[in-house]
């Protein structure tokens, strides 16, 4: 098996620009402002100053590795680790700052919700364009129609426009015309924990079958450890736009574990969303509980002029399985544009789980975006006392139930 993707030395910078205004200006200060320009001069006299400034941010820094044909290379960091920069530098949809990447063979990317969809064409007409794309002929494309259509299951709205499908059924569609037009190379990011459970689990079988049964190679992002075990044997663990671990896929989510461990605590500030919403402060009350023991938290948003129409806490245990979410659509109106910050505080009442560190993320869309936020804060449960030795958290499974044997008789 020869080499199909070959990193050396890619650097990716962004230069962001910022705007630092001079002094608060009230009404009464535009007011005369405008009185001044009358009588004066017509340039600047009244005019709010603002000072113009830009920053470097290197998202990727001297990125090295190669990947072999057949491959299946899970890409783990937290976010804001450079593993979506790394996949649009590889996908060719971007150019690297610094360094060289070669590539042997075709790329499929599925790397956000529609990738490669024209919203005001139907599905039918998708499929034969992102077919088209990838370099594929027309007869390529008729010959896995069929099976395209059967494992998006979207046979219903296959003649409706696209922009009209839920972010489900966009999914379901861009990653079937991915995964069935035999691309050489397969790069799929965490857009597919869009999908429900059963529709992951079906992906995630597609993608070990053509890695392991057809030598295609995988390229994987994903925040769900147990996902990234079941399909890859080999892992690039990314911190800071820098490659910390690569090799075999236990080791490098060892290695993410214990470092992104460390580096959580209880409570975060300023932590962006989207373009105009923000996390001012996500917090417990203290590090840890018992597991029957109540958890107070307290979340405050920062909207500036627009719209929440989802919003959930996520809690996930150390391999990122999501072991449950705390629903918060009750305290706020959705949908309606929200200017200033929306603060929510509430309990967990009870939380039967074993004994062990549990992490906390976001789940939030607005009119125009949705994504999960993961790995903010953490917090531990403490073991419960027992006369015996217990048994490990993997053979006792996540609750811990409260049983009261009634009788024991010896006959």
């Amino acid at each position: 098996m020869g080499i199909v993707i070959k990193a050396e030395g890619i650097s990716k910078r962004f230069l962001l620009n910022h705007e630092e205004k001079g002094k608060y200006v009230a009404l009464r200060d535009v007011v005369a402002g405008k009185a001044k320009k009358i009588f004066s001069f017509p340039f600047n006299l009244g005019r709010e100053k603002v000072k113009h400034t830009q920053e470097e941010f290197w998202a990727l820094k001297d990125i090295n590795f190669e990947i072999n044909e057949g491959d299946r290379v899970g890409i783990i960091g937290r976010n804001g680790a450079g593993k979506s920069t790394l996949l649009k530098v590889l996908s060719r949809i971007t150019e690297p700052t610094t360094g060289n990447i070669k590539i042997r063979g075709r790329v499929a990317s599925l790397l956000e919700v529609g990738t490669g969809f024209h919203p005001e064409l139907s599905g039918r007409e998708n499929i034969f364009l992102n077919g088209a794309i990838l370099g594929m002929s027309r007869a390529e494309i008729k010959s896995k129609f069929d099976e395209i259509v059967s494992f998006a299951e979207v046979e219903k709205f296959l003649d409706t426009p696209v922009k009209r499908y839920s972010s489900g059924m966009y999914v379901r569609l861009a990653f079937a015309v991915a995964a069935h037009l035999e691309p050489e190379i397969l790069v799929v990011d965490e857009v597919l924990a869009v999908g429900d459970a059963q529709f992951q689990k079906k992906c995630l079988g597609k993608m070990q079958d053509v890695s392991v049964n057809e030598g295609r190679t995988v390229l994987f992002v994903s925040h769900n450890m147990a996902s990234l075990k079941a399909l890859c044997d080999k892992g690039i663990y990314l911190s800071g736009g820098t490659v910390k671990y690569n090799g075999m896929i236990n080791q490098a989510i060892n290695e993410y574990l214990s470092q992104n461990s460390d580096s959580l605590s209880n409570s975060l500030s300023d932590f962006p969303l989207f373009k105009n919403l923000m996390i001012k402060e996500l917090s417990l009350q203290k590090n840890s509980f018992a597991h029957t023991e109540a958890i107070s938290y307290s979340i405050r948003i920062q909207a500036d002029n627009t719209s929440i129409n989802n919003l959930c806490l996520l809690i996930f245990n150390e391999l990122n399985d999501r072991i449950a979410i705390i629903d918060l659509r009750n305290a706020f109106y959705i949908g309606k544009k929200v200017n200033g910050i929306l603060k929510i505080e509430g309990e967990i009442k009870n939380f039967p789980v074993v004994a062990g560190t549990f992490k906390i993320g976001v789940f939030v869309s607005n009119n125009d975006e949705s994504a999960n936020f993961f790995d903010l804060i953490k917090f531990d449960i403490l073991d419960s006392p027992a006369e015996f030795i217990k048994y490990p958290v993997e053979v006792r499974g996540y609750l811990e139930l409260n049983n009261n044997i009634k009788e024991i008789n010896f006959i």
